[in-house]
């Protein structure tokens, strides 16, 4: 196994790797304080966070996988106790790609998996580039975890044979995922994708949760000549801001704003996701209008 350069280490992280002379990559990906801090900011029951971590997992993989630059978010929309579940991958930062991550349920949801949760529904895949035209996927919530979903997606949409393990307990999150690429001259293995595969079908959920990312890729392929990148760096990050939500204000309209602040006091909107409380009063009105609006409220947010 060929080691990366870059001895970095990071509780948050995406690991790439792919195996010489064959048509297969892979990415590993471990969530602790990004997870941990989306956890914080919500007091979610156990089966909904495990959800949610699975989903967050997923993001970071997905967008390793599709080389994105720019905001990629999965969005579940179900049909049962748990109406909504939404990570989002936003990447181009300087610390690293932000995860950040949401759920919404009716009361106490009694169930556990995937399905009892949200008695199906739809994954709405979305790719938002930072320069180039925004892509949107739907897949039917009709497997039994969220893993088989994706793997359908990848062997609907994009044609290329995908095999995903995700896993969440105790404030960690980890997800496994292997692809086959189009066959070239460069593949000299024609078995690899079965042998590789059913290797990876042995990994214990313990191990994907706890090992170190080259820990647990020499206990599955220490036979396997396996290339290893340098690991991208995760972490918690949400896209809100002061400013964006002004500029967003202003869509309502400079008279609808100022009735709520004479009624109110002040104006105070909240992001859904990292509870961050934003409160504008009749001084911050004249700079709002003094600034472009936007063409509604950022996603997440709402109006006290």
């Amino acid at each position: 196994m060929t080691n990366s350069p870059d001895s970095t280490r990071s509780l948050d992280q995406v690991q790439r790797f792919l195996f010489d002379s064959t048509a297969v990559r892979g990415e590993l990906t471990h969530l602790q304080q990004s997870y941990q801090e989306v956890l914080d900011r919500h007091e979610y029951p156990p089966a909904v966070a495990k959800q949610l971590g699975q989903l967050l997992a997923a993001a970071a993989l997905l967008t390793a996988t599709v080389k994105l630059e720019g905001t990629l978010s999965l969005e579940i929309r179900g049909q049962g106790p748990v109406s909504l579940m939404m990570a989002e991958c936003n990447t181009g930062q300087q610390g690293g790609d932000q995860l950040r991550g949401i759920a919404r349920y009716q009361e106490t949801p009694q169930g556990q998996t995937l399905q009892e949760l949200t008695g199906g529904g739809q994954l709405v895949i979305t790719l938002d580039p930072s320069q180039g035209k925004r892509y949107q996927g739907i897949v039917a919530l009709d497997k039994e975890n969220l893993a088989l979903c994706l793997e359908d997606y990848f062997a609907n949409s994009e044609q290329l044979p995908t095999r995903i393990w995700l896993e969440a307990a105790d404030q960690k999150a980890a997800g496994l995922l292997l692809q086959q690429l189009p066959d070239d001259a460069n593949n000299k293995d024609p078995d690899a994708w079965n042998r590789i595969t059913h290797l990876a079908a042995t990994v214990q959920k313990d191990e994907l949760l706890d090992l170190e990312p080259l820990q647990l890729l020499h206990r599955l392929y220490h036979e396997e000549t396996l290339r290893v990148f340098d690991p991208h760096n995760l972490e918690f990050g949400c896209t809100c801001s002061r400013d964006r939500t002004a500029d967003a204000l202003a869509s309502l309209g400079q008279e609808e704003l100022r009735k709520i602040i004479e009624e109110q006091g002040q104006l105070e909107t909240q992001c859904h996701f990292c509870n961050t409380v934003y409160t504008f009063n009749k001084k911050d009105l004249s700079e709002i209008f003094n600034q472009p609006g936007a063409d509604n409220l950022p996603e997440g947010h709402k109006l006290h």
